[in-house]
């Protein structure tokens, strides 16, 4: 077999979308590793043979199959030669929509009628084999999130309710859950991604804590809209539970259960805890608006307390629906405060305390609420 080499994959489904293509994979049919090696290429492939070019340093991947050995998405043996047909690595791929082969002469090769069901905005599974990795079940939540117009075949949702209720769920790492779902909350309506967890079972599998009732989801599409970043989608996403120790409770244990990174798990934890409190800023007398400051470190970090107050917006102005013109003076308020305690000069203070440092920690705090008293009138 003649050695051929094909672009496969998201670069193949994006183009037929009309969208922008950033990122090609291609296949490569009828050579060996030796082959491409000599032909310049460097193989980086840890679990099967992977190259990259040696100008463009795209990926080049000998056509495999692949045989189910264990649980998860791990439990995989692959195979690679030069009989591997392109027919046969495209059958082992998630979506009709990501198994057509684009040829070097533009050619395309699309033996699952993946065309057919761009057209008709359609995720169907290619084979019985996409039940074998529990991954493609959070990749097609995924894939909904970033295409609006998609739905979910019924034959499809139906098997993934299969996987989950048989347990391949449940062989999920964390860190491949985060990974998934920190891409979808990415996406253009994070909501969709979850409506697809939830309809299939998966959902209160890998995320029983949390609140995916229509108020969050209006709260995580809003947060979407206004393009914050994933720290904040997340802190957004998670504080309708509001500040009890219940909720505070649940929130923490999602983000440790998943291994969320700590930044993102700091500020989803004290959006959750402060969420009243901010909303409340206008009633707040300057020194409770000082204690809130201190108590979200925001003197030493006030990057991340405009992050809390971003989702804090996010949450109040989504949450009821108003879009993009929600009145939120909240936010200016304590940005106003935060900028006025923050020009306190905590070293004159402590000068000025002589041989009594012990009173320097009320004596900043005092000026401090002096500070925002004055600022905010």
């Amino acid at each position: 077999m003649a050695m051929q080499t094909y672009v496969v994959g998201g670069a193949v489904r994006d183009e037929l979308l009309g969208l922008p293509v950033q990122d090609h994979d291609h296949v490569v049919v009828g050579a060996t590793p030796e082959d491409m090696v000599r032909q310049g290429f460097r193989p980086v492939g840890k679990d099967f043979p992977v190259f990259l070019h040696p100008h463009t340093q795209e990926e080049y991947a000998l056509a495999r199959t692949e045989r189910k050995t264990a649980p998860g998405y791990k439990g995989f043996v692959f195979h690679t030669s030069p009989d591997v047909t392109l027919e046969q690595d495209l059958i082992r791929r998630d979506l009709t929509v990501n198994a057509i082969a684009k040829a070097a002469d533009g050619t395309l090769v699309d033996p699952f009628n993946g065309r057919a069901d761009i057209a008709a905005r359609v995720f169907r599974h290619v084979s019985d084999a996409f039940a074998e990795d529990p991954v493609r079940i959070l990749r097609v939540a995924r894939f909904a999130a970033r295409y609006g117009d998609f739905t979910v075949a019924p034959e499809t949702n139906a098997l993934m309710r299969r996987m989950v209720e048989h347990g391949e769920a449940d062989a999920l790492v964390a860190e491949r859950v985060w990974q998934e779902v920190s891409r979808g909350l990415m996406e253009a309506a994070p909501s969709r991604m979850f409506a697809v967890l939830r309809d299939c079972g998966a959902l209160a599998r890998i995320m029983p804590e949390l609140d995916a009732g229509p108020r969050a989801m209006h709260v995580i599409d809003h947060a979407a809209a206004r393009g914050l970043e994933l720290p904040v989608r997340l802190a957004a996403l998670l504080q309708g539970r509001g500040g009890s120790e219940a909720a505070l409770k649940a929130v923490d244990q999602l983000c440790q259960r998943l291994k969320v990174p700590g930044e993102c798990r700091d500020l989803a934890v004290m959006a959750a805890r402060e969420r009243d409190c901010v909303n409340g800023a206008l009633a707040l007398d300057a020194g409770a608006i000082v204690k809130l400051l201190e108590r979200c470190d925001g003197f030493r970090k006030p990057a991340r307390f405009s992050q809390l107050l971003q989702a804090s917006q996010a949450g109040a102005c989504g949450g009821a629906d108003h879009g993009a013109d929600c009145p939120y003076p909240q936010r200016a308020h304590l940005e106003t405060a935060l900028a006025a305690a923050r020009a306190v000069n905590a070293g004159d203070i402590a000068q000025s305390c002589g041989d009594q440092p012990q009173r320097i920690p009320e004596r900043v705090h005092q000026a401090r609420v002096a500070a925002v008293r004055e600022a905010l009138g």
